[in-house]
């Protein structure tokens, strides 16, 4: 049995779909469906249960024997999310009891943790998992800080020696795209805001620049096409002695231009871009230069290419996004 917390979201989702491809049968879901038609996400797959974040410890802890790994990507993920204490039970607490569970029983542990938890970038995006580095990352909203507060809870665990899930791996996910993220409203990728008027055929209206050294839309964001983070996910369980804090992302730093050209290009038409004030609330946290350092994922044994930006959003259009059913 698998655990996927957040297996209805959009990352977890499509570890669900890749999981069940890869002839796994025994696939648990724990989310909250809500009213939305999130439910979609995983209405093609077939699942052992369907569980409620309230009762999922109990869940597991009455099928203790039969759980071999615990995928937590179930987050409150809205960056523009105000109310901390809510953000931290769901985010760090929550998270904390999953530890636990997989420590005292044995079970392998894959959480997501975030690109939001460097910041501004001024201290680099080095996945360095020791206590002093990741005391040291000063994110720039709460859904950051709580999952730098998870990333630094486990440091001083390990740093310790105190007890540990027999393989666990914090994945520091980069700006994903793709399939699934449909429910997610404002926090959905770029590429799913603008694919209406991409598909119309109307101007594209990106934010302007309000840092000296990028031009309008030129701010460089490393997007990265989920099928390579789930990939990644699929790797680690086909490799228990790997353990640590890895980033995720494509290792190429790409501009909001570039992304919207590519999403037009997918579609055999010449691009229509141009710029729009950023609404203030987001000026003083904006991040305008992400890039994924790949390198301690490539020693840990990680080989495969990333998909470039370019193929990355041809697959989402022209499979997806342009397509009357557009989910995994």
């Amino acid at each position: 049995m698998i655990i996927v917390t957040g297996g209805a979201g959009f990352i977890g989702s499509n570890i669900v779909a890749a999981l069940e491809k890869a002839g796994k049968k025994d696939l648990v879901v724990v989310d909250e469906l809500g009213c939305s038609d999130k439910w979609r996400n995983i209405a093609k797959r077939e699942l052992c249960a369907v569980v409620s974040p309230e009762g999922m410890l109990d869940y597991m802890k009455a099928h203790a024997e039969e759980v071999e790994a615990v995928i937590h990507m179930g987050a409150i993920s809205a960056t523009t999310e105000t109310d901390a204490d809510l953000i931290i039970r769901t985010n760090f607490t929550l998270s904390w009891h999953l530890w636990e569970f997989c420590s005292l029983y044995g079970k392998r542990f894959i959480y997501a943790s975030s690109a939001a938890t460097y910041g501004d970038g001024s201290l680099g995006f080095d996945d360095d998992a020791s206590l002093e580095h990741v005391n040291a990352l000063r994110p720039l909203n709460a859904y950051g800080w709580s999952k730098a507060l998870f990333d630094r809870k486990v440091a001083r665990e390990v740093k310790e020696g105190r007890p540990a899930p027999p393989q666990y791996a914090g994945l520091k996910f980069f700006n994903v795209y793709g399939p699934n993220e449909y429910h997610k409203g404002g926090q959905k990728s770029v590429v799913a805001h603008i694919f209406p008027q991409v598909k119309a055929n109307e101007t594209v209206k990106l934010f302007k620049s309000y840092h000296p050294d990028y031009r309008d839309g030129w701010q460089l964001r490393d997007f990265v096409w989920v099928g390579d983070c789930v990939d990644v996910v699929l790797w680690l369980l086909e490799h228990p002695e790997v353990s640590g804090l890895f980033n995720v992302g494509s290792g190429k730093a790409r501009s909001f231009h570039d992304l919207a050209k590519a999403a037009f290009h997918a579609l055999g038409l010449q691009e229509k871009i141009a710029y729009r004030e950023m609404p203030e609330e987001l000026r003083g946290k904006y991040q305008y230069y992400t890039q994924a350092d790949l390198s301690r994922l490539r020693a840990a044994g990680y080989a495969a290419p990333m998909t470039s930006l370019e193929d990355g959003v041809r697959q989402y259009v022209q499979e997806y996004l342009d397509r009357e059913d557009s989910y995994v």
